[in-house]
């Protein structure tokens, strides 16, 4: 092979590697905003979680956090079981799973000895640490086990049940999508009509707080439309009566949901406090609303665009891509936050510090983790080891 010849091969590796690892940046950046956003509402003291969209819809971050999480699933796994074979997206996927556990119990370890020591230099409330938790080492393997879900530490095990259920609901796709989906969506019905329908929870009489049985069917939509896009090999269409209908559903759900009160505005829910659909079981309004925000961002070249190319949508993104790590990063920082803010006070000071502090400290690990990211893969010569590189990112 001649030099010609040798430039000529390398400029097609080099414009076929980008292909492979090409990405939607909408479902990394969508997701990243997510993880920020639930960050700030898990700090109730906190004034900036009054411009959230839990402020302006029924649903807010929690539920597109597990919407894409479903979407990024079927990316990292769902096209694994036909590419690489059963057995190692089996191992990948129990990978994942290990991961997750990890995680979950360096946030639960981190609250318990956090609350544990700061209570012996000032007094620490009971709601920042379940009282069953609070004395002796009984709780252990009921947490563990996740027989026991403390406050702010239960999406974690909701996430890593629909993960280890993805199996199930991948071989019913195989028989048949639209049943997959059927099924689904009739559980989660099963359980809005009988919100009993729930996993135990010894810290809680009413069960877990996000009911599985009902997520579930978010977390399958998320998969299926993942799935569709794929197979389509392009967005959803943009057809404008569903994007009025959307925008319009979303504009009532704005007006619904705000909280004028606190505004000190008059109150102008058509419906007033007496539609307030529930989160734990995921209640229509909720879904639809996710859905609808959903709709309307996967089917727009503007926002694919911005977020690919903006420098704002390309932050956001890079929190997305890792989300495991700032999931877990910040869920511990927002118990700091809460402690900081009840021994010293919630002035406008603080305020700002814990806020820019804690942003700053996600988004800056989102950025290092994404360079050590790219250093990696820079250390693969091989191109046929962008395609499982690109397929690990979409896990996040």
């Amino acid at each position: 092979m001649d030099k010609a010849e040798a430039t000529q091969g390398a400029g097609q590796v080099a414009q076929a590697a980008p292909a492979r690892s090409r990405r939607d940046h909408r479902i990394d950046a969508l997701r990243g905003a997510a993880l920020l956003m639930m960050f700030i509402d898990h700090i109730p003291q906190n004034l900036l979680n009054r411009f959230t969209m839990r402020n302006v819809g029924f649903a807010d971050a929690a539920e597109v956090f597990v919407l894409l999480a479903g979407y990024a699933s079927w990316l990292a796994y769902g096209r694994g079981f036909t590419k690489y074979g059963v057995l190692p997206t089996l191992q990948r996927l129990f990978k994942r799973c290990v991961q997750l556990y990890i995680g979950q119990t360096i946030m639960v370890m981190a609250y318990v000895f956090t609350v544990r020591g700061w209570r012996h230099f000032t007094p620490v409330s009971v709601d920042y640490l379940e009282p069953e938790l609070a004395h002796g080492l009984g709780w252990i393997w009921r947490v563990m086990m996740f027989d026991a879900l403390p406050s702010n530490l239960n999406i974690m095990p909701l996430y890593l049940v629909l993960l280890t259920g993805f199996p199930i609901f991948y071989l019913l796709m195989r028989v048949h999508r639209s049943l997959a989906l059927l099924l689904s969506g009739a559980l989660w019905m099963l359980v809005n009509m009988d919100p009993g329908l729930n996993f135990p929870n010894w810290l809680d009489p009413d069960g877990w707080y996000f009911n599985p049985l009902a997520w579930q069917f978010l977390f399958a939509l998320g998969l299926t439309a993942s799935a569709e896009t794929q197979q389509r090999g392009r967005d959803f269409p943009r057809v404008p009566a569903l994007v009025a209908l959307c925008s319009v559903y979303l504009l009532f759900s704005a007006i619904q949901a705000f909280p004028w009160t606190l505004w000190g505005l008059p109150d102008m829910r058509p419906f007033g406090a007496a539609l307030a659909p529930a989160k734990s079981w995921l209640s229509p309004l909720r879904l639809f609303d996710v859905m609808a925000i959903f709709y309307l961002v996967q089917s727009s070249d503007g926002v694919r665009q911005w977020a690919a190319e903006s420098w704002v949508g390309q932050e956001l993104a890079r929190v997305g891509r890792h989300s495991l790590e700032v999931f877990v990063v910040g869920t511990i920082l927002d118990l700091y936050a809460r402690l900081i803010f009840s021994t010293f006070g919630e002035g406008w000071a603080l305020q700002v510090a814990v806020n820019v502090v804690g942003l700053t400290i996600l988004i800056a690990l989102a950025s290092w983790l994404d360079r050590r990211r790219v250093r990696a893969r820079a250390g693969k010569v091989a191109p046929v080891a962008v395609a499982p590189a690109a397929s690990r990112s979409a896990e996040g």
